[in-house]
C-alpha cells in the first residue's frame, strides 16, 4: 500500500482544529486540545490502533465541551477518509473485544462507505473528571459521519464509567488496525461486490 497519511485542518466560528494522521505508524500521541480525559482516550486509538495521531483544538470551552469534542470527531473523520483513499486492498471489517476489570466493551466497524452508528454504553454515572461522558456519543457520530464507516459500540458490562469508556477506545483502536490492515488476497482490489465504497 502506499503511504497512508492525512493533516486535515478545519475552522469554525466554534473551533479551529488541526489533525495529522498516519495510519501506518507505531502507535505515536499529541495532543492540545484543554481536554485531559478525551485525550487520555484519544491515546488509545493511537496505541492500540498502530496509527500516529497529532490533534491541536481551540474550541469555546468557557461554554463548554460540546462543540469542541464533536469538531475533533468530525475532524479525525475526516483525516480518515483522506488517509484511506480508495480503501482499496483492505480487510475492510474489524472487531475486538476488550476488558477491564470489571468492564467489557465490543466495537465493530465497517470501511462501508456509508455513515452509521449504533452506541450502547449505560454509563454508571454522568462525568468522569468532570468531563461529560454524553459527550462521546457526539464524538463517535462526528467520526462516523464523516469516515463514512458502520461503527456498532456495545458495552457488555462495567460498573466504572472510566472503565466502560476505556474499553470502548480500546477496543475501537483494535478494530481500526484490523480493518484498515492490508488483506494480501485483496491487494488493489475494493473489498466490495459493487467495486465501490
Amino acid at each position: 500500500m502506499s503511504e497512508r497519511s492525512a493533516t486535515v485542518s478545519r475552522d469554525t466560528l466554534e473551533t479551529q482544529i488541526t489533525v495529522s494522521l498516519n495510519l501506518d505508524g507505531s502507535g505515536k500521541a499529541e495532543f492540545d486540545t484543554g481536554l485531559p480525559f478525551l485525550e487520555h482516550m484519544l491515546d488509545q486509538i493511537a496505541r492500540h490502533g498502530m496509527m500516529d495521531i497529532s490533534i491541536k483544538a481551540n474550541g469555546d470551552l468557557h461554554i463548554d465541551a460540546h462543540h469542541t469534542v464533536e469538531d475533533i470527531g468530525i475532524t479525525l473523520g475526516q483525516a480518515f477518509t483522506k488517509a484511506v483513499g480508495e480503501r482499496k486492498g483492505i480487510q475492510r471489517y474489524g472487531h475486538a473485544y476488550v476488558p477491564l476489570d470489571e468492564a467489557l466493551s465490543r466495537v465493530v466497524i465497517d470501511f462501508s462507505g456509508r455513515p452509521g452508528l449504533e452506541f450502547h454504553v449505560p454509563f454508571t454515572r454522568a462525568a468522569v473528571g468532570g468531563f461529560d461522558v454524553d459527550l462521546f456519543y457526539e464524538f463517535f457520530q462526528g467520526f462516523v459521519n464523516h469516515a463514512l464507516v458502520t461503527l456498532h459500540v456495545d458495552n457488555l458490562r462495567g460498573a466504572n464509567s472510566h472503565h466502560q469508556i476505556e474499553t470502548v477506545f480500546k477496543a475501537f483502536g483494535r478494530a481500526l488496525r484490523m480493518a484498515l490492515s492490508a488483506d494480501p488476497a485483496m491487494a488493489g482490489v475494493t473489498p466490495s461486490t459493487k467495486g465501490v465504497l
